[in-house]
């Protein structure tokens, strides 16, 4: 059974370009955006203690996330990049969230669905940007990212299904992943990962 669904919308070669002309600040936001993808996966550990099931892949989820945070701290040290003093909002996170439904099981399938079509982004990003990058460290790095990030789309969407209907899941992913091609397709063309 796929686990993921292909995006709705593609990101430009613009971004990629913009990405490519401004690396330094794109590490300072992927960095961002790993520490916050490891706090997201503990975030339902802590919310849903109860759901025993999914926390040892939670953790490891939370952990690989802080892996890569770390490697691309590596990164960063060695081009002399410090990390922000504070993590800027992301609106595409914002709105995103936005649409997820207030009820206690409708929140957390939503909120396991998001995380998907976000780490599904992020290896289309990741695998875009180690396209274009010249032979070396870099280029091996974000190839071997854009594997893991791809597995991860996969994760939370295997991890809803212990507690949701087969069509539940996929109708809402479905749902899900439309309203994140509109919202992609809107976002400016910054050197983010969103």
């Amino acid at each position: 059974m796929q686990l993921r669904l292909p995006l709705v919308y593609d990101s430009s070669p613009e971004w990629v370009k913009i990405v490519l002309d401004n690396f330094d600040e794109f590490l300072q936001d992927h960095a961002d955006c790993e520490r916050k993808a490891s706090a997201m996966a503990m975030s339902f550990v802590a919310k849903f203690p109860d759901r025993l099931e999914i926390i040892p892949e939670l953790i490891d989820t939370a952990v690989e996330e802080l892996e890569h945070f770390r490697s691309v701290y590596e990164i960063m040290e060695k081009r002399g990049i410090q990390l922000r003093h504070e993590i800027r909002e992301d609106l595409y996170m914002k709105k995103l969230i936005k649409n997820c439904r207030s009820g206690r099981e409708e929140r957390f399938l939503d909120r396991l669905l998001l995380a998907s079509v976000v780490e599904n982004r992020g290896a289309e990003r990741f695998k875009l940007v180690y396209e274009h990058l010249e032979p070396g460290e870099l280029k091996k790095f974000y190839q071997d990212l854009w594997a893991s990030e791809a597995k991860h789309g996969e994760v939370f969407v295997k991890l809803a299904l212990n507690y949701f209907k087969e069509d539940e899941v996929f109708d809402r992913l479905t749902e899900i992943n439309e309203i994140e091609g509109k919202i992609m397709a809107d976002m400016p063309l910054t050197p983010a990962l969103h």
